[in-house]
């Protein structure tokens, strides 16, 4: 298969943790694939650009919910200018056009989401009335379902950014991935210190603040049929993390929710055993319905798991 070892191209945004992201990727295919040629284009996507306002008036500016931070990346797909584009999964609308696909993921990092903030203790030693930063609509329900005297905020930017903002005072604490973090380099045991100012990593278990679907996962989009590129995703595709965030954006899809529907999902695997939580947020806010399943085919525990919701 000769094309595999051709010029292939991988398509990127440019942000701190999506060209780390990229160069995991990059890596994982040198290693299978030595002889493999690669080449990289970065592309700023809508979310990319508009970073003045909320992510959900950037979506209705636009006319969706879906794929402010991948339509970008589609469009140099659906073009040929790219073979393979790198997303955060989370980022990725769970229905995508027919002439797409996410053919694999590399493995899982931390899930967890991390209350960052410039005081020690954690999101229970923080004061009523504190203001918390986020872009997320389900961080930010979660959030005032678990501490409803917080004051939640919406703070855009990526992550050095938003870090910036936390040390320059603009919230007392912000909520962002630990994935991120971690590939950027910080350690959550360890401060981080930002413009002069040691920064305090606390994160929440995910069986208490529940994940986004396919958080922590990095996803492989190719065109469909493409074989040469299904061929190398195969290779490094992690199949564990496979199965749990198709389960998890199947559940989402179920549900007809986009990246900004305020829901929750925590996955785990145990051999051949897949187990399902979800945390569903009515849009106005308040108490949120539950759901559990376990079962061995993940589309059929994310069927399960959403008729309990019933």
């Amino acid at each position: 298969m000769s094309e595999l070892f051709s010029q292939t191209v991988i398509g990127t945004r440019g942000s701190d943790l999506a060209l780390v992201q990229a160069a995991a990727v990059e890596r994982a295919l040198v290693l299978a694939f030595p002889d493999l040629r690669l080449s990289r284009n970065v592309i700023r996507t809508t979310g990319d650009r508009r970073t003045d306002v909320a992510l959900a008036d950037v979506a209705k500016a636009e006319g969706t919910d879906k794929g402010i931070f991948t339509k970008e990346l589609e469009e140099a797909l659906r073009a040929g200018t790219i073979d393979l584009a790198v997303h955060s999964l989370k980022d990725v609308p769970t229905v995508i056009d027919d002439v797409f696909e996410i053919a694999g993921v590399l493995q899982r990092a931390p899930v967890c989401d991390v209350l960052v903030t410039r005081a020690p203790g954690g999101l229970d030693s923080l004061p009523s009335g504190a203001v918390v930063g986020t872009s997320s609509v389900r961080r930010a329900h979660q959030l005032k379902w678990l501490r409803p005297d917080l004051k939640v905020v919406d703070l855009r930017g990526n992550v050095p950014t938003r870090l910036k903002k936390l040390a320059e005072g603009a919230a007392d604490a912000i909520l962002l991935a630990e994935a991120g973090l971690v590939r950027l380099g910080h350690r959550m045991s360890q401060p981080a210190v930002v413009s002069g100012v040691a920064l305090h990593f606390d994160p929440l278990a995910e069986d208490r603040f529940f994940p986004a679907a396919g958080q922590g996962a990095i996803g492989l989009e190719i065109r469909k049929g493409d074989e040469a590129a299904a061929a190398l995703v195969a290779a490094i595709r992690h199949e564990p993390t496979f199965i749990r965030v198709r389960a998890e954006r199947e559940f989402l899809r179920l549900l007809e929710g986009g990246c900004s529907t305020p829901v929750g999902v925590f996955t785990s695997l145990d051999g051949d055993l897949l187990t399902m939580n979800a945390r569903v947020f009515p849009d106005g806010g308040g108490e949120p319905r539950l759901s559990r399943a376990v079962g061995k085919e993940p589309l059929q525990v994310a069927r399960q798991l959403f008729d309990s919701l019933a």
